[in-house]
């Protein structure tokens, strides 16, 4: 670091905002109360006091490090609703007192291909996530939701409606980006026969917006205790994936299949439920890698692809047409004292369909 890179570094630091959130110290320990530093509002910026937070279960993955490259102290966080607090001298977009989100970005190089076409998840040049990550500085570590408030670039904040319940909005900002842009990227709609793999945050978020598309909505689950929730979210359909007589009467019958469990499971059985030139879209993450048979994409053309969050316009259309639809996730509100508790429930499937903390609470 040459002289002039320190001395921007020791100045910046000098104009800081104390703040308070819950961290994890290391990866053996709970959550647990922390006072740390946010940057002072910068020209572009917008400071926004947290409302609600959503929780995520890759939360939990980055807290106890599983996914390797966890920086500690770490506040996670990454599904904010707040209202703006203040604003910087040249920020036009947004105004005191308006409702908003920050979701898994706060950052992007802005310069490669995919930022400028509004890619910015898909960034080259390394995105600045919301927690676990570094500022386009290089220097400053960002901490997420779980705390009293933010300050984040104009650029990564996003409009929210006071149309629909908060709480039940701060999902959306992940699980529900999620899995709205790979449904809207591959034109997912009427005429379109779509499994859904997996119920939980991501899964019940596919439901209501595949069905909400138009599309024949079939959930896949392993549970049976699953259907009824399924077909009240929206589904038309329910196959008990452990039953081979059902399995066997949907092979070769979706267009499409998105994934969304991070657990492990056999890529091969799915593949085989799509017709010719079918897709498995993969937005779980499980902890192993798989072990995919060629034969099981070569017998019918069928591709095993990827998704991740969209862009900050496609983020914006997303919780614009939830407004317009009347969308949201279905949420229990939580305190943050209890937020140890709720990943326990988390990894036993005993949240129906996301924990979201009332920063209130905090």
């Amino acid at each position: 670091m040459n002289i002039l890179h320190w001395y921007a570094v020791v100045m910046k630091k000098s104009y800081m905002i104390e703040t308070k959130g819950y961290a994890a110290q290391d990866a053996k320990t709970p959550l647990a109360p922390w006072s740390f530093q946010r940057r002072e509002v910068g020209d572009h910026d917008v400071k926004l006091d947290i409302l609600y937070c959503g929780v995520c279960h890759s939360d939990l993955h980055q807290i106890r490090n599983e996914w390797g490259g966890s920086i500690f102290p770490m506040v996670p966080g990454h599904e904010i609703i707040g209202r703006v607090s203040k604003v910087g001298n040249h920020v036009h977009k947004f105004k005191l007192g308006e409702l908003v989100g920050v979701g898994c970005l706060v950052d992007s190089c802005r310069q490669c291909d995919n930022c400028k076409h509004g890619l910015q998840q898909y960034c080259t040049g390394g995105s600045s996530f919301t927690y676990n990550s570094y500022e386009q500085d290089h220097t400053t570590l960002t901490y997420g939701g779980y705390s009293k408030m933010v300050v984040v670039n104009e650029d990564f904040v996003l409009h929210v409606s006071e149309k629909l319940p908060i709480t039940g909005v701060a999902p959306l900002l992940c699980a529900g980006i999620t899995t709205y842009s790979p449904l809207r990227h591959w034109k997912i709609g009427k005429g379109h026969k779509v499994g859904i793999l997996g119920l939980g945050g991501l899964g019940h978020m596919a439901v209501k917006f595949a069905s909400s598309f138009g599309a024949e909505v079939t959930m896949l689950s392993t549970s049976r205790s699953k259907e009824a929730d399924a077909k009240k979210l929206g589904a038309h359909k329910f196959v008990l994936t452990t039953n081979d007589e059902y399995v066997n009467k949907v092979k070769g019958y979706f267009d499409f299949i998105i994934d969304t469990v991070s657990a492990p499971h056999d890529y091969n059985l799915y593949l085989s439920l799509l017709k010719t030139d079918g897709i498995q879209i993969c937005v779980g993450v499980p902890p192993t890698p798989a072990e995919i048979n060629g034969f099981s994409l070569l017998g019918g053309r069928k591709s095993l692809a990827g998704s991740t969050i969209g862009g900050l316009p496609e983020t914006q259309e997303m919780l614009d047409y939830c407004a317009e639809h009347n969308i949201i996730s279905d949420v229990e509100v939580i305190a943050i004292k209890d937020i140890n508790k709720a990943y326990d429930r988390m990894l036993k499937g005993d949240v129906h369909y996301r924990f979201v903390i009332d920063m209130a609470s905090l």
